[in-house]
């Protein structure tokens, strides 16, 4: 519950967070008139509202599991960073709108200096809290706070872009590096948004665990299965925070219920131990059962 809270904070402070730093780039845009630096706080208008997206659905999936959901309510944070991605998507072809419209009438740059200056600072802040969010995201395992926290940091890799683009464009004088800048910057958020959704659409489609996850998962089940003759059909999932493992366990046909059950309370024990969140379902069959070495044991 401590770890909960910490993420559902962390969420809300990366709203305050989004919304200071969007401040900040659209007073860098109104010095500068840049598209560049308009698409660059675009984005950031993205960023506060998946922050508040993620918000709400942190605290929907740190609810207890109920009737209606007796498996409890992880997957909303997929919901949460999905939706994200889509967003991403809009700002993109707002930016690439805007940009079509800067090719055909560039405009000379003012107050290029404290423009830029204020859109590094919001690039800097921007990197720190970033770095915050998927520290705690990856502790916690909440794919809304680290999909949050990756778009955060695409958003930096845009801020230093426009911010090197723009100083092109004043060394060389060619404004239409401007636009350019801003195309270059839909197309990365596209990328990005597009990537996001499919991580995200992976975890709804009940995506078993990291290949590293699934032997160690192996190597638990079989160190701490003394007594039975194998598993096999070993199955897992992942929503959110929560891994799912389950699988049957083949135990001598003449042992009591009792041993039995002995073995899948150790065995529970150690992955539990390994891995959080975890929830373990083990079905006991008798010798016969046996695929001759399909699973371990």
């Amino acid at each position: 519950m401590k770890s909960a809270s910490r993420v559902r904070r962390l969420s809300f402070w990366s709203i305050v967070v989004g919304v200071a730093i969007f401040a900040l780039k659209l007073v860098a845009w109104w010095l500068t008139g840049s598209v560049a630096l308009f698409s660059d706080a675009m984005e950031s208008i993205v960023n506060v509202v998946a922050s508040g997206v993620a918000w709400y659905a942190i605290g929907v999936a740190h609810t207890p599991a109920d009737d209606n959901h007796p498996f409890g309510h992880h997957k909303a944070e997929y919901l949460s960073a999905v939706l994200e991605g889509v967003l991403i998507v809009v700002a993109a072809l707002l930016i690439l709108r805007e940009a079509v419209l800067a090719f055909a009438q560039p405009s000379p740059l003012a107050v290029p200096a404290v423009g830029l200056a204020i859109n590094a600072f919001a690039a800097v802040g921007n990197g720190v809290w970033a770095a915050i969010l998927m520290r705690a995201g990856r502790a916690a395992r909440s794919p809304a706070l680290m999909a949050d926290a990756r778009h955060l940091w695409t958003d930096v890799v845009t801020s230093a872009g426009v911010i090197a683009g723009l100083l092109m464009a004043l060394a060389t004088g060619w404004l239409w590096l401007d636009p350019l800048m801003a195309v270059i910057v839909a197309v990365n958020i596209l990328w990005h948004g597009w990537h996001m959704v499919k991580a995200s659409v992976q975890g709804l489609m009940d995506v078993a665990v990291e290949p590293e996850d699934l032997a160690e998962i192996e190597r638990l089940v079989h160190a701490n299965s003394d007594g039975a003759l194998e598993f096999h059909d070993l199955k897992t999932r992942e929503a959110g925070r929560a891994r799912f493992i389950e699988f049957h366990l083949v135990v001598p046909s003449d042992m009591t219920v009792e041993r039995a059950h002995r073995i899948c309370d150790r065995i529970e024990d150690a992955l539990e131990a390994a891995f959080s969140g975890v929830r373990v379902t083990i079905h006991v069959e008798p010798a016969h059962k046996a695929k001759n070495g399909n699973g371990g044991g």
